[in-house]
């Protein structure tokens, strides 16, 4: 595949440093020229951060999952309902219509619809599951989707449409554990590559460590412990204009990233 046709979806444990590695990845790619579509699937995540939105810009991004009139316009129903709706509705018109745009990235924040940890095909999870399909399947950009530390709401066809599953790791038996749930929620959808990234590094015992917990699964990189990540979060500034250490240290997950699509 084309290095500009990257699909990436990153994930792992809460707070383990994924929405870092996402928006240095679309700085990256966007500092090469190419489109960029950055998705914030994580509730919890704040990729508008990451990537440098201003605050007071930031807080007027409404997630999709929160748009009752859009939802109930492009499916036929209202959110939370569960009658009849379109179960293949128009999606194609919503990143440059509701994105915001940031030196050369396209930022969609996803939200969460009330019923989706139930497994609920209510409206708004169809619209969210074919906005993901139609970015990873049928778009001509690099998309970087930050997810929550699982994979299950992605459906078989857009999951094997993804070049890289990268989890991100730091040293600690709970992270390691997630590491394995999202390594067999992958296989059960027909995903090989899932690739780890270690985060908050040390020195080479956090490395060992890190090394010996994911078994099989393959490391393509470490981000080293940095205050200035740290220091970039607090105000509300992104590590890619803050951590020169941590956007080298990026770079080359990039490029082993791109090694592996391209083998």
């Amino acid at each position: 595949m084309l290095e500009s046709l990257m699909k990436i979806a990153v994930t792992g444990k809460g707070g383990v440093g994924k929405t870092t590695l996402s928006s240095v990845l679309s700085h990256l790619f966007a500092s090469e020229g190419k489109k960029v579509i950055a998705v914030d699937a994580d509730p919890d995540a704040n990729l508008a951060s990451a990537l440098g939105v201003p605050r007071e810009e930031a807080i007027k991004i409404r997630p999709i999952a929160e748009l009752g009139e859009l939802i109930e316009e492009r499916t036929g129903a209202k959110p939370g309902s569960a009658g009849i709706y379109k179960l293949n509705p128009k999606v194609d018109d919503l990143p440059e219509g509701l994105g915001y745009k940031l030196k050369g990235i396209t930022l969609l924040v996803m939200g969460k619809s009330k019923a989706a940890s139930s497994g609920c095909y209510c409206p708004e999870n169809v619209l969210l599951r074919r906005l993901l399909r139609h970015l990873v399947v049928e778009r001509d950009e690099v998309v970087i989707v930050d997810m929550e530390a699982g994979i299950e709401h992605l459906t078989r066809g857009t999951a094997d449409s993804v070049d890289a599953f990268i989890v991100v790791v730091e040293p600690g038996q709970r992270s390691m554990q997630t590491a394995g749930v999202v390594k067999d929620l992958a296989a059960q959808l027909g995903v090989k590559k899932v690739f780890v990234v270690a985060n908050k590094i040390r020195g080479d015992e956090d490395l060992d460590f890190v090394r010996k917990g994911i078994g099989d699964m393959e490391l393509i990189g470490a981000i080293s412990f940095n205050h200035a990540i740290m220091e970039a979060d607090i105000k509300g500034a992104s590590p890619y204009g803050f951590s020169p250490q941590t956007v080298e240290e990026v770079k080359a997950i990039k490029a082993e990233l791109e090694r592996l699509s391209n083998s």
